[in-house]
């Protein structure tokens, strides 16, 4: 679903409103009938769409991040999922202010890229990877690896972007747990399904002791979370437009 076939944001369009458009053959902005609602609720549509447009046109994703539910903004991943940064952290333990980030994946535009502490994991290059994205992708990024990166490299401000925390669309779903079993509630197989954050701690801790090795499987185990995360939010998001768009709706 893309933002132009929806009109949940305007005040006084609830769910049941937006289906009777739909229903009503009115399943983009271009469609709009006046006469379709009352006149009040027409003149907030109308003003709602002059000012989307424009924001759109101009790259603006902040307008949509700020006017879309919390709970519908999983609408807003089919219009800006190209240029998506899907994120992902470990860490030495849960602590923001006392244990440390220890790698960090960012998948955008088909490419994955994983830095490293000590090696190339910096405020720089943290935002030279994210600060294009149109929009965020996290599984439960906002309670964790969005405060986690804004307490540990000081860069508030990066992730002012249209945020989606698939954890919550997942729980609409009744898909609950963590991003793995939710992986294997939709048939995501892993190449190393043993794997835990638990080992992920342990791997860092081997990687100090000198066994290169570790390190090997612990960016391997980061990176495959966010390829993983791609999937996972495909999928959520085809279920969750199934869910809310009527059978007789032409949407």
């Amino acid at each position: 679903m893309r933002v132009e076939e929806s009109f949940i944001p305007v005040y006084g369009v609830g769910e049941t409103t937006e289906r009777d458009l739909w229903r009503a053959g009115i399943t983009h902005w271009d469609a709009f009938d006046p006469s379709a609602v009352g006149s009040t609720t027409a003149d907030r549509i109308q003003a709602y769409i002059d000012d989307a447009r424009e924001s759109l046109a101009a790259g603006d994703t902040t307008f949509f991040a700020e006017q879309f539910p919390s709970q519908a903004r999983w609408r807003l991943y089919e219009t800006f999922r190209d240029n998506a940064a899907f994120l992902d952290i470990e860490t030495t333990g849960l602590d923001q202010y006392r244990d440390d980030v220890t790698t960090v994946s960012v998948r955008l535009g088909g490419e994955t890229t994983t830095l490293v502490r000590g090696q190339d994991l910096t405020a720089d290059r943290l935002r030279d990877v994210v600060c294009d994205a149109d929009m965020l992708v996290t599984f439960n990024g906002a309670r964790f690896d969005v405060p986690f990166l804004e307490s540990a490299f000081e860069v508030n401000g990066l992730f002012d972007r249209p945020h989606l925390d698939v954890m919550y669309p997942c729980r609409r779903l009744d898909l609950t747990g963590g991003l793995k079993r939710i992986e294997r509630d939709l048939g995501v197989e892993r190449d190393r399904p043993d794997l835990s954050g638990e080992d992920a701690v342990r791997l860092w801790r081997e990687f100090q002791r000198g066994d290169d090795g570790a390190l090997e499987t612990l960016v391997s185990y980061n990176r495959e979370d966010v390829d993983h995360l791609e999937t996972v939010t495909e999928r959520v998001v085809s279920r969750l437009h199934a869910d809310i768009v009527p059978e007789d709706c032409p949407l």
